[in-house]
């Protein structure tokens, strides 16, 4: 049965200011890149060419959603040593830049202060949050749509102190 729930692409094509998400885990296993994660693990290649069709879709609606003066950002909460996954997500980094995404990374021991729901969420102008909800291997088991006044002040509040602390993707260097 389909979702009537909107769909991230739907919400960030909705959108007419500002989408902010945060990840705060230090492995995600998404089915659809675990060949490139698992060749890259061995090989130290890897897909960052914006035109792929691994990354073409995400690449267009980002930069549609740019286009028309919508602010993109997204912060990573993260343990340092950092995983693997975690190399791999900052190696790749650059196409979400290409798409006019800004990226930053904060150490999770940074964190520490910040009041944080337990889960990571696309918060969309302020006022739509998509939670994502994993499995303890990284697996994407579900997500919901919030624009609960209460969960929307406290996922504002949450990416902007944790944005604040973060570090710029250039700037930032893997431990």
């Amino acid at each position: 049965m389909p979702s009537s729930e909107p769909t991230i692409a739907e919400l960030l094509d909705g959108c007419t200011h500002s989408a902010v998400h945060i990840e705060m885990r230090d492995h995600y296993g998404v089915a659809a890149e675990a060949d490139d994660f698992r060749a890259w693990l061995e090989t130290g290649r890897l897909d960052t060419d914006p035109g792929s069709p691994d990354w073409a879709p995400w690449v267009a609606l980002v930069s549609r959603a740019v286009a028309r003066g919508v602010t993109v950002r997204r912060a990573r909460i993260v343990s340092e040593p950092v995983s693997d996954y975690i190399r791999y997500e900052h190696a790749s980094t650059t196409v979400n830049l290409h798409a006019g995404e800004d990226v930053r990374w904060l150490p999770r021991r940074q964190a520490s202060d910040i009041a944080l729901p337990s889960n990571d969420f696309w918060l969309f102008d302020d006022r739509v949050i998509r939670w994502g909800y994993f499995s303890g291997n990284g697996a994407m088991v579900g997500h919901d749509i919030s624009d609960d006044p209460a969960a929307v002040k406290l996922c504002s509040e949450a990416f902007e102190s944790v944005w604040a602390r973060a570090i710029p993707h250039a700037q930032y260097e893997i431990h």
